[in-house]
């Protein structure tokens, strides 16, 4: 979500007052005694000089955040938020014993019906075992507001190993179309997550539990099952 110009004014003015909170008592230093006595020549020009630098400096550290309060949105418009939910998706459901899914992998056809349907986009099931991961089952979930304000729904997937290690696929149909493929990696707390975006559809693997080696075995995986072109 990109910020707006108050939130950019926020933050320039804090970063404004954090740099008189450290560059003034500077200014306000007593010259030390010895440094009285008999001052070379050079002195004034050479602090000078060094005042000028430092204006250089700071002019240059806060053009620099400038630049990154405006340039990191358009960087990745929607990819910490995304990435952010998936990682709390994962975090909340996967702990579960009883209720890790709302439908089962034994109604797996019900689920991929069910949640196209919700999506309102043809939903691709990985099948995982070759990675030694088989499904739990899945549950539709809110993701982020759309253009009407409602909360535009994604689907979350739940896989486990035979040691009881589980990955989650959380899947949304409300992203910019987008060709860029590559994968990205965040991590959120000790949640490790892999994403990425192709056209609308937006795909985040999340685990706590897995190497991120392993991880992204298994997000190649998934990849190459929903983009098989």
């Amino acid at each position: 979500m990109e910020k707006d110009d108050t939130s950019d004014d926020a933050e320039l003015s804090e970063l404004s007052q954090a740099l008189h909170q450290l560059y003034d008592p500077v200014l306000v230093e007593p010259v030390p005694e010895r440094l009285r006595a008999r001052p070379p020549r050079w002195r004034a020009p050479a602090l000078a000089a060094a005042w000028i630098a430092l204006g250089v400096c700071v002019g240059a550290v806060t053009g620099w955040q400038l630049h990154a309060v405006r340039a990191a949105p358009l960087a990745q418009p929607d990819g910490p938020t995304f990435v952010r939910r998936a990682a709390l998706a994962h975090a909340t459901y996967s702990p579960e014993i009883r209720h890790p899914v709302e439908v089962g992998a034994d109604q797996e056809a019900h689920l991929v019906a069910w949640l196209s349907k919700r999506l309102g986009a043809p939903v691709y099931l990985p099948k995982l075992e070759t990675e030694g991961y088989s499904l739990v089952g899945g549950r539709l979930l809110p993701g982020e507001a759309g253009p009407a304000g409602s909360p535009a729904p994604v689907a979350h997937f739940m896989y486990q190993c035979k040691q009881g290690t589980r990955i989650t696929l959380y899947l949304r149909t409300s992203a910019a179309n987008n060709r860029e493929t590559a994968f990205r990696y965040q991590d959120e707390g000790n949640v490790k997550v892999f994403y990425w975006i192709d056209r609308k559809f937006g795909y985040a693997l999340s685990s706590a539990d897995v190497a991120r080696e392993k991880l992204l075995s298994v997000a190649n995986a998934v990849y190459q099952q929903v983009n098989p072109e």
